[in-house]
């Protein structure tokens, strides 16, 4: 006779666990694998960018024209034009910087009076330098009814005082690594000589002054 061989359920039981065993251990090595490496890459990226630690640009108003401010029409509408120069500064050594969105708009006592400037996207290299102009207008905004008071009472002190501003986004460049994009804002302020004995022209800004920037 030959043996018979009887498996008891106990025994067919680990051995079907003994097999599905197999087959999930390869997996899980492998996603333990690809998992370290991505951890390893990031933490590289973070140490990296610790080590380096870019410095936020630096923009400055070289210069700025207003060519109209005035109020219209019986609801009393704004019509602005203005003229401007920044110069925009990145004081990384080691980190290129990528203007993926920048605008630029005038405001006055809080209040916006020009309508945005998008400006073409850039990329700036390690301690680069450049001027942005821009051209904004304002054509029959609705502004407080406060404002031509607040122009009067400039006038009559002898000096306006406009904020320029801009905002956008941007990219930090070490190597042939880019970062995500960071949001930032800046802040420029013109004081320009104002009043009736003024000659005829533009009110001009050229002092230069340096711009506060946040990130």
């Amino acid at each position: 006779m030959s043996p018979i061989d009887v498996r008891s359920p106990k025994h067919c039981d680990e051995k079907e666990y003994n097999f599905n065993l197999e087959k999930v251990l390869p997996i899980k090595k492998l996603v333990f694998g690809f998992s370290t490496i991505f951890l390893s890459i990031l933490s590289f990226i973070f140490l990296l960018y610790l080590t380096l630690h870019p410095t936020k640009p630096n923009f400055t108003l070289r210069e700025a024209d207003i060519y109209q401010l005035n109020l219209s029409g019986p609801r009393q509408l704004l019509n602005s034009s203005i003229q401007l120069t920044l110069v925009s500064k990145n004081p990384n050594k080691k980190v290129g910087i990528y203007y993926d969105e920048f605008q630029v708009y005038a405001s006055y006592k809080g209040q916006q009076i020009t309508l945005y400037t998008s400006l073409p996207p850039f990329y700036q290299g390690h301690e680069d330098s450049n001027f942005l102009s821009a051209s904004l207008i304002g054509n029959g905004l609705p502004v407080d009814p406060s404002f031509g008071y607040e122009v009067q009472r400039d006038q009559n002190a002898g000096k306006l005082v406009m904020n320029l501003k801009a905002s956008g986004r941007l990219r930090w460049k070490v190597g042939t690594w880019v970062s995500g994009r960071y949001r930032f804002n800046v802040d420029c302020v013109a004081i320009m000589p104002f009043g009736p004995s003024l000659p005829a022209g533009p009110l001009s800004f050229r002092q230069g002054a340096q711009c506060s920037t946040t990130l």
